[in-house]
């Protein structure tokens, strides 16, 4: 009798808990996924919109920083940045390598260069010496050296172009080799429209290209200018086509901004570029030639346009250095010069296009530096921002993780443009209106910075619903200013635990294509990736060491 009673209990606190999880499932998830269309869109997004508790506080205004950003404190600390060819003597120096030759596979020439150079056990002035090579993107390099946060011996960038911005900055340089090894940047372009362009100008070049995209006859992508070697020469070199004797002129500038306004995407990386070309969206790209060659289905379907200055991989001593260092340099420049290492660099993709000549004269690195700056000013006059942060204040963010996020936005707000409107919402279980979106002036500013301050953590965590609001929060401001270009930031961990799933949102962010970008605090990952890729948007691995300056790199790009 006790038995059945036992058995009875059992089944029932089976059939309970059965019960409870099967609601909490249906509370978190979707029983049916809906097919969203422009048509049915705005419809749905209302009725998701209905089922979420959705609160507005009054913002609190903040204390402003009028400091200028320090760009020394934000980088990461050096170790962020491998050494892929270790030092194997105490008389060495360190060099600084650009990532397309001391990374891996057909991007590690470099690395197998001065493997044999330290393997070689050259002796000079008595003491054998050797190389130690960091893998570092030029962009990158020229900030630690520029802020002298690390100072390497040595620079070997992508280009001549940062060399003479580091000169520019006071700097010591001396040009130890003005080539290592050869390569060339340019236009990657779709072969249907190459052979559409050929029909009707006679001829493809840079300068083609750049007039067919200011008449809006052609879509295309480019790199950040600020870390990237290609985007910086692209940049340059777009500005020279408009007037060829000043790239800071007004002409120059007037037409830039016709160009820039017909420019559907600036990537943040090179693999964020690469994925946006493999989807079909782009006519054309930029891309250095080494990888170009070094991917056979990219050579079948595109044609290479080269554009700019060479990019030769000039190396430059740094500071002032001791007799001794200057001679393992030259020695080196000397020793990766042998035929049978530029062989080498033949087969991984270099040395190709050697009779390609810019025509770019010469410019001064504080022209190169004045570039940056007018891009960033002048990259959305035409389209003007209006961005949503979306901040994760769930229990799992208590702690560090917020305290991160909170620092993350109040430095890197200092690089929002003041043409741009921003909001900010927060959110757990719930969603909370922070800041209505606004354009960022002083006052804005001001708000932003009291309401990212006062943010706590607690709850359970709802990132897709707080999706949805800024969705709809973005439409809005989309039917006040129709010329606005709408983009979301979503800074969380990416566990999501309540309410709507992301299968069931997945279909009204692809509608209302506003790219997403993720930001994740010692984060899962994947599942960030898998909302940013909806609509072609990064994803940042943002740690405690490097969040500051990775954020501070997207927002020059996306703001």
């Amino acid at each position: 009798m006790k038995k059945s009673k036992f058995f009875f209990a059992s089944i029932i606190v089976i059939v309970i808990v059965f019960l409870l999880v099967y609601i909490g499932v249906n509370l978190t998830s979707d029983k049916k996924v809906v097919k969203i269309t422009d048509k049915n869109k705005s419809q749905q997004l209302e009725k998701m919109i209905s089922n979420i508790d959705i609160s507005k506080v009054k913002p609190i205004k903040g204390q402003i920083d009028l400091n200028t950003a320090d760009v020394a404190s934000e980088l990461p600390d050096i170790s962020k940045f491998p050494v892929s060819v270790e030092n194997t003597t105490e008389n060495y120096v360190e060099i600084f390598s650009s990532t397309e030759k001391s990374s891996d596979g057909k991007n590690g020439w470099l690395n197998e260069v001065a493997s044999k150079f330290n393997n070689a056990k050259f002796n000079l002035n008595g003491h054998q010496v050797s190389v130690k090579i960091r893998n570092i993107a030029s962009g990158t390099a020229t900030d630690f050296i520029k802020s002298s946060k690390y100072v390497p011996d040595a620079f070997t960038p992508s280009n001549e172009l940062w060399g003479q911005m580091i000169t520019a900055s006071g700097v010591k340089t001396e040009t130890i080799s003005s080539r290592l090894v050869g390569n060339v940047p340019g236009i990657v372009i779709s072969k249907a429209k190459y052979d559409e362009l050929m029909k009707k100008y006679g001829k493809v070049d840079t300068k083609t290209v750049i007039d067919a995209m200011t008449k809006n006859e052609l879509s295309m992508g480019y790199t950040d200018p600020f870390t990237s070697s290609t985007g910086l020469n692209f940049l340059v070199t777009a500005l020279n086509s408009f007037d060829s004797k000043d790239v800071l002129s007004e002409t120059a500038v007037k037409g830039f901004e016709s160009f820039q306004a017909n420019v559907p995407f600036i990537a943040s990386t090179t693999l964020q570029m690469s994925d946006a070309a493999e989807s079909g969206v782009l006519d054309a790209f930029v891309l250095e030639y080494q990888s170009y060659v070094n991917l056979p289905d990219l050579k079948n379907r595109y044609e290479f346009i080269p554009f700019g200055v060479r990019h030769d991989s000039p190396l430059y001593a740094l500071g002032d250095l001791p007799k001794d260092k200057i001679d393992i340099l030259n020695k080196f420049a000397e020793f990766t010069g042998q035929s049978n290492l530029q062989e080498l660099a033949k087969k991984d993709g270099f040395n190709g296009l050697n009779n390609y000549t810019s025509e770019l004269k010469a410019i001064d690195g504080n022209t190169l530096t004045a570039a940056q700056k007018l891009w960033k000013g002048k990259k959305n006059t035409s389209n003007p921002i209006a961005a949503v942060f979306v901040a994760d204040v769930s229990g799992s963010m208590d702690g560090k993780p917020l305290n991160e996020l909170k620092e993350s936005l109040l430095k890197g707000q200092k690089y929002l443009g003041r043409d741009n409107s921003i909001g900010l919402i927060s959110y757990s279980a719930d969603v909370t209106i922070n800041l209505p979106i606004a354009k960022y002036d002083a006052n804005q500013q001001s708000k932003f910075v009291g309401a990212v301050s006062s943010l706590d953590a607690g709850g359970d965590t709802a990132t897709n619903d707080a999706i949805l609001v800024a969705i709809n929060m973005l439409k809005e401001e989309m039917k006040k200013n129709p010329n606005v270009r709408p983009l979301i930031f979503v800074l969380t961990d990416g566990e999501t635990n309540h309410g709507h799933s992301l299968k069931n949102v997945k279909g009204i962010i692809k509608a209302y294509k506003i790219p997403i970008y993720t930001i994740g605090y010692n984060a899962n990952i994947k599942a960030l990736e898998s909302i940013s890729n909806i609509n072609e948007a990064a994803n940042i691995n943002a740690d405690s060491d490097d969040v500051i300056y990775k954020i501070r790199n997207l927002f020059n790009v996306q703001l």
